[in-house]
């Protein structure tokens, strides 16, 4: 499996952050990585608009949901029986959002494997025949960060993006007097991860953290996009009705 892995993702995205590296006129890591964080993100945004659009629906049959629990909390069977009629009712995948996620995982470990082990010497040998090895990887970043080491400007970046992301996906859910253990879980991970992301780049070279800051940009203009085109569709909705 590690063997399928190693030729299917890392050394293909091993070679392409090369490939960019050599392309790019004055030779600078941290634009290719930035490049490549695009172009991956970019090649995955219909899976990522599908995981985000089925988290959405997901979220708005919770209370329909609540009912049907609460309705056969003393018969399990019922209970799920009723949700799956629930679910094939509103044309819902419940597992549907988890594919996109399962996908991209080993592309995200591949991708934190590669920028946590360096681009030295010895890592070369990942490369295809086809693909010019460099003489020299700068990792000097706009000639303003070295990215082989931490840098705690990029790790409160990653961070802040996290936190911001994290706040606009809670922002349409209603809170309640009576929070759910989901609900008070989800609260404290708005403030654990961006937390834990910080303290884990201050420990990791700076270019885990350029790629994280790019990657969270990038999501929070998706999830920016959806919530426009979700706002035009039900201000196109009202002017029907009206």
């Amino acid at each position: 499996m590690a063997q399928i892995l190693y030729i299917a993702i890392y050394q293909p995205l091993f070679n392409l952050l090369i490939f960019l590296y050599n392309i790019i006129p004055f030779f600078d890591l941290g634009v290719a990585v930035i490049l490549l964080t695009i172009l991956i993100k970019t090649v995955m945004h219909p899976l990522g608009i599908k995981a985000a659009r089925s988290q959405k629906e997901m979220e708005a049959i919770q209370p329909e949901i609540k009912k049907i629990q609460e309705k056969y909390k003393d018969n399990k069977e019922k209970q799920a029986k009723a949700t799956m009629e629930l679910y094939k009712e509103k044309k819902i995948n419940p597992f549907s959002g988890m594919l996109p996620l399962l996908i991209q995982l080993p592309l995200l470990v591949s991708l934190f494997q590669i920028f946590n082990r360096g681009l030295e010497k010895e890592e070369m040998k990942h490369l295809y025949d086809f693909i010019n090895e460099p003489e020299i990887i700068n990792y000097n970043f706009l000639g303003l960060v070295d990215l082989s080491n931490p840098n705690i400007f990029l790790a409160i970046l990653a961070a802040g993006g996290q936190y911001a992301q994290m706040k606009m996906m809670a922002a349409k859910r209603k809170t309640t007097d009576k929070q759910d253990t989901a609900k008070a879980i989800q609260s404290q991970m708005v403030y654990f991860l961006p937390g834990f992301t910080f303290i884990i780049l201050l420990g990791l070279p700076s270019v885990v953290g350029l790629y994280w800051v790019i990657t969270v940009a990038f999501s929070i203009f998706q999830q920016y996009i959806i919530r426009r085109e979700d706002k035009e569709k039900k201000d196109g909705g009202n002017k029907e009705s009206n």
